[in-house]
């Protein structure tokens, strides 16, 4: 159990590119990706809605929660937006609130991935 805590620890102490190499690393190793996961929860969730689901060319990150890890998440924030430190720490502990509007499918779950790689609860509108 020790060893988990250790690999928690060392995760939680990577940058945001470091995470996003990890992530690739992980992808080639073992051949999955959490863009794959979310594509084929969204079918079975969408039910009579899937097809307006599939046309969907824009979507909104929206951060739920902190998950416990402010600091980190606050981090990864400001990362993204480009955001103040008070502004990104109002963000968060605002949630729910839209981290980004607007995107493409694809840098929505990159940006939904590092959020999660920070420890935060994130959904996809």
């Amino acid at each position: 159990m020790a060893d988990l805590a250790k690999i928690v620890e060392d995760l939680s102490a990577l940058t945001v590119l470091e995470a996003a190499e990890l992530s690739k690393l992980l992808e080639e190793k073992w051949g999955v990706s959490a863009a794959a996961a979310v594509a084929v929860a969204a079918p079975a969730a969408g039910g009579a809605g899937g097809a307006a689901a599939e046309e969907q060319t824009e979507f909104d990150v929206i951060l739920t929660g902190d998950g416990g890890n402010k600091i980190n998440v606050i981090k990864e924030v400001r990362a993204i937006t480009g955001l103040g430190l008070g502004e990104a720490k109002a963000l968060v502990e605002g949630a729910p609130k839209a981290v980004k509007e607007g995107v493409n499918k694809a840098e929505a779950e990159e940006l939904k991935a590092k959020l999660i790689a920070a420890g935060a609860t994130v959904e996809l509108k």
